[in-house]
């Protein structure tokens, strides 16, 4: 009920992991693009990093900046294993019941001094996710000229091509983004609509 009262909100998110697994997550997203494929919606060339990131349950909030472990444990135990990638990630051996203003200072801490290195390395992966597109959208659209005899085509034409492939592509991603996020209401819809008439029985 509150995800559908709230499905217009775009200020604020908060997200709550509830019965949730980084790698059920993961497999989820894929079946949502194999889906967007049989559908029609997508091509199987369309299928990128920047897609799967759309269809992860946190796709409307930013990845974290820092994470905190508490209880001296030194894993992640399945959790936001994709969203982490380049996150600090700080384990501390104090139990969350006794966690203090302190321990957070401490942690803020460690992120300050680890900011620039991260920083850098998030540039760096977005800057090779937008080339590995690019060269991905390249081998697609020569693979299309090569297969339509048009491997003599000249380099304005190829670029037009391109060109012409991307905004294909991008429409292609806005629609099928915009039908997952519709089923997935009308599943949270139906949920609500079940849960009603056995409270009502």
């Amino acid at each position: 009920q509150s995800v559908l009262e709230t499905k217009h909100y775009n200020q604020c998110f908060l997200n709550v992991c509830f019965a949730y697994t980084s790698r059920h997550e993961i497999s989820n997203a894929v079946k949502e693009m194999a889906w967007g494929v049989e559908q029609g919606l997508l091509k199987p060339s369309d299928v990128s990093e920047y897609l799967l990131d759309s269809c992860l349950y946190t796709s409307k909030s930013p990845n974290p900046d820092l994470l905190i472990r508490t209880s001296g444990e030194m894993r992640l135990s399945d959790f936001l294993l994709w969203q982490t990638s380049h996150s600090c990630l700080v384990f501390q051996s104090v139990l969350w019941p006794e966690y203090s203003f302190w321990n957070l200072c401490e942690a803020v801490l460690q992120f300050q001094l680890s900011y620039t290195a991260l920083q850098k390395a998030r540039d760096l992966h977005a800057e090779e996710r937008i080339q590995q597109q690019l060269e991905a959208d390249r081998a697609y659209v020569l693979k299309l000229l090569q297969q339509n005899a048009d491997r003599k085509a000249d380099l304005q034409y190829k670029q037009e091509c391109l060109k012409k492939y991307c905004e294909e592509r991008e429409e292609r991603v806005c629609r099928f983004i915009q039908a997952m996020e519709q089923k997935r209401e009308r599943f949270f819809q139906d949920l609500y609509t079940q849960t009603e008439v056995q409270v009502k029985s």
